[in-house]
């Protein structure tokens, strides 16, 4: 008998640093290309999106689910929405691992909690799970500049199967906006993730105009 293919899965962590408009945009991003995604927000990160942005996050996970689905797009299929201590989530075993995870912006606690595999909360658990299924994990921290025990973390997720992805814009494209920076930065994650995409122009490849 064959299975029925199912949609694609992958998670998507915010954590509490500067750099949310990078994690919404993917959210959009992967909506649109019919993904389904896990998304986390941790309670630091919902502080630093009401600091950063005019977005007024709910802070139940049902209320930002539906907020979410209503700001970018999707079905009521596409996009499961977990709290920090939501043990009973898919993400939280690796029979209900995520094909990927991208922790973005990643802050250099989370890093740390990371690569010492504590496991402290959902966030640190789905990445432990999706680096010990041998699945893809994309870091992206957002700090400088980097400290001996922030490189010597990166370092070891990496030796783990990491991508460590820091949020750096390119400027080739000649950005006319903040929106394309962060669409230079989410089409790098996109191909990362093989997700199709169109945002940015490809080095030796597309002429600018």
């Amino acid at each position: 008998m064959s299975r029925v293919t199912e949609r694609r899965r992958i998670a998507i962590a915010i954590t509490g640093a500067s750099g949310v408009q990078y994690s919404f945009r993917l959210l959009q991003c992967l909506l649109a290309a019919d993904v389904r995604v896990h998304l986390m927000v941790s309670k630091p990160a919902q502080v630093v999106i009401g600091m950063d942005t005019d977005i007024r996050l709910p802070a139940r996970a049902a209320d930002m689910r539906e907020f979410l689905l209503g700001e970018y797009g999707g079905d009521a299929g596409e996009l499961d929405v977990y709290g920090q201590d939501q043990w009973t989530a898919p993400v939280a075993s690796g029979s209900g691992v995520p094909e990927a995870m991208v922790v973005c912006p990643c802050t250099t606690g989370t890093l740390a909690s990371m690569a010492a595999g504590t496991c402290h909360n959902l966030i640190e658990r789905a990445a432990d799970v999706v680096l010990k299924e041998g699945r893809k994990l994309i870091v992206m921290p957002r700090e400088m500049p980097f400290s001996t025990i922030h490189l010597e973390n990166m370092l070891r997720l990496a030796r783990a199967g990491a991508v460590i992805m820091p949020p750096n814009p390119a400027f080739y494209t000649r950005p006319a906006s903040i929106d394309e920076l962060i669409d230079f930065v989410v089409a790098r994650v996109l191909d990362q993730l093989d997700v199709p995409q169109s945002l940015s122009l490809r080095w030796g490849l597309d002429d600018a105009d």
